[in-house]
């Protein structure tokens, strides 16, 4: 086995402790009156050092999310590298920015002499920022130098250099324009979306004279909200799953569920994968997991190819809308709605996200090829005995969601304590009971954890930073005298809020998206009698679409790689997917009983 390097052995162990602590504060809690101190505070400001070094292992793996087809990926090879030249330069120039910030925040904290728990200041965890954002414009700078001694000193410098400008004109006010212009370039050159959006966030409070420290506030801020540490508990919890023989069971359980005909297949596939996102956190590791194993079964069953893939990619897109997933965690965190509530107010909309994903989209009809043989309707599993089998064989995987749920809404958990209770349960179930996750996996899990939350908390954290400044500038309430004056109605806005969030959501990654767009556009929703929570299920629905539409649809690239087809032929396979939940959308949208009556129901709203 190969030795932990620093990030990933901090990650990792940051990672274990939030998964450890609430467990042993759920148990000696009832026992003595009270558990360890600060429990929450400890757990939220461990995510703080999982979201800095988790993006430092983003980074080595070449994980941390650029805008798609940018000029790196040109076809000449000099304007590939010359793009690839200028946005790793830029971005280490702006991680040495973010450095010297951050750097100025943590230095205000210390004569706070605020105690994190134990006798532990709480600038020393607040120093992994500094230090993460130098670390990461070194490694981003190393790039632009050849192999050598010669990769160290240019990142070095190129970071370093950041760090004086910022320490140098910090409280100046500086034009924007030209500011605006290099980031517009180092977006187009395939810097890094986090570094992109900082640098937007420091050149408006530049441009103001007002502190930088402002932008890691901001950061710091939503990586130790009291409801974050449930995203990357969630998350491990998925990838567990999703790498034992988890998605074998639940394939199996389902096929068994719905009959093996094309009919049966496709209802089982849609559900599978739309439960399966929910979990992991994200679509592409749906398709990844699930791809190899639902495509044969499909074909095998009598839909085509091209539309099995269809099914498939845009089916692993409807999760979003499912507890736990990450998203939905977010929208309720950033719209200030109670999580349990965002929980319940995703279910129906996801049923019908399905439900109009194979109407419409047309994945019921099977056209069997000439001369092939289509499965009986049981598709080898006897009725009623294999129905009994797959249960019993994927009983605990059919637990999780009612340990997830179940600890959360019987008030027993807080949403911290519930995420920590399920990632122990996938682990313990998949280790212990399957023996499928041994020690090297149990790392792989960790460690893939850490850079998906890492890449997302850094753009999170920026595109916070960014929010503020224009929450403080006023364009919420601007915007909403000027969507007044052009939209006469309820409806009307509606109609404009579903083709917005539909173009925002193919130009946007969906967590920038979330911290960007929804303090902007849901006082405005508000000012037009729309519910918070419906608002927010609106939101995440439209951006389901987000997946399937480049430059910013992944599902696509995830998708041509699994199956090896061309990206083309993927993104025309998905066509009427995209307006069967664009319609599924609509329906939603125009009926707030989908999102708000189960909420009500179960006095949660």
């Amino acid at each position: 086995m190969r030795r932990f390097l620093p990030d990933e052995a901090l990650a990792s162990a940051a990672l274990f402790l939030m998964t450890l602590i609430p467990l042993v504060e759920m148990a000696v809690r009832p026992l003595f009156g009270k558990g360890i101190d600060n429990a929450p505070l400890l757990v939220q400001h461990l995510g703080l050092i999982l979201a800095m070094f988790g993006a430092l292992l983003a980074e080595r793996g070449g994980h941390l999310t650029s805008l798609g087809n940018s000029l790196g990926s040109a076809r000449d090879p000099r304007v590939r590298a010359a793009a690839g030249l200028f946005a790793h330069a830029a971005a280490a120039l702006l991680c040495g920015l973010l450095g010297a910030a951050s750097w100025a925040f943590v230095a205000s904290e210390l004569d706070a002499g605020r105690e994190l728990a134990y006798g532990l200041p709480v600038w020393t965890v607040q120093a992994a920022m500094p230090l993460g954002f130098l670390l990461l414009g070194m490694r981003l700078g190393a790039r632009c130098a050849p192999a050598g001694l010669a990769r160290p000193l240019v990142g070095a410098s190129l970071a370093g250099l950041g760090f004086l400008l910022a320490r140098h004109f910090d409280g100046s006010t500086l034009s924007f324009a030209p500011f605006a212009v290099a980031l517009l370039a180092a977006l187009l050159a395939g810097a890094p979306i986090f570094a992109v959006l900082g640098g937007l966030a420091l050149g408006l409070f530049w441009s103001e004279g007002q502190p930088l420290a402002s932008v890691p506030l901001s950061h710091y801020q939503i990586t130790v909200n009291p409801s974050l540490p449930a995203l990357p508990l969630f998350t491990l919890a998925g990838l567990v799953f999703a790498r034992s023989g988890a998605a074998g069971r639940l394939g199996t359980l389902f096929t068994a569920c719905f009959g093996g005909g094309a009919t049966g297949s496709a209802v089982a596939a849609a559900v599978l994968c739309s439960c399966f996102t929910a979990f992991t956190g994200g679509s592409g590791v749906t398709i990844l997991a699930l791809g190899g194993l639902l495509l044969p079964l499909l074909r095998d069953a009598g839909l085509p190819e091209r539309r099995g893939i269809s099914l498939v990619t845009s089916a692993s897109a409807l999760g979003v809308l499912l507890a736990p997933s990450v998203p939905l965690i977010m929208v309720a965190i950033i719209a200030r709605v109670p999580i349990n509530t965002m929980f319940l107010a995703g279910l129906l909309p996801a049923l019908v996200m399905v439900l109009c994903l194979l109407l419409v989209g047309g994945y019921l009809r099977s056209t069997p090829r000439a001369g092939a043989p289509v499965a009986a309707p049981s598709a080898g599993v006897p009725p009623g005995v294999g129905l009994r089998a797959a249960i019993w064989a994927a009983r605990w995987e059919i637990l999780a969601p009612v340990v997830a749920i179940g600890a959360l809404a019987s008030g027993i958990a807080t949403p911290t304590e519930s995420a920590a209770l399920t990632a122990a349960y996938a682990l313990f179930t998949q280790a212990v009971l399957h023996r499928e996750v041994d020690a090297t996996l149990l790392r792989r899990c960790l460690a893939d954890c850490a850079q998906v939350i890492g890449g997302v908390m850094l753009i999170l954290g920026m595109a916070l930073g960014l929010t503020n400044y224009l929450v403080d500038a006023g364009i919420p309430d601007a915007a909403v005298d000027w969507v007044q004056a052009t939209l006469p109605n309820k409806f009307a806005f509606l109609v404009a809020l579903n083709l917005f969030l539909f173009v925002a959501g193919a130009l946007m990654e969906i967590y920038a998206a979330i911290v960007v767009l929804v303090p902007l556009l849901l006082p405005v929703a508000v000012s037009y009698d729309i519910d918070p929570v419906h608002f927010g299920v609106i939101f995440l629905a439209v951006m389901e679409m987000g997946f399937l539409c480049p430059p910013a649809g992944m599902n696509i690239f995830f998708a041509s790689a699994m199956f090896a087809r061309p990206i083309r032929e993927v993104a025309v396979s998905v066509l009427p997917a995209l307006l069967a939940i664009f319609l599924g959308a609509l329906i939603i949208a125009w009926v707030p009983w989908l999102a708000t009556g189960l909420p009500a129901l179960f006095a949660l709203h």
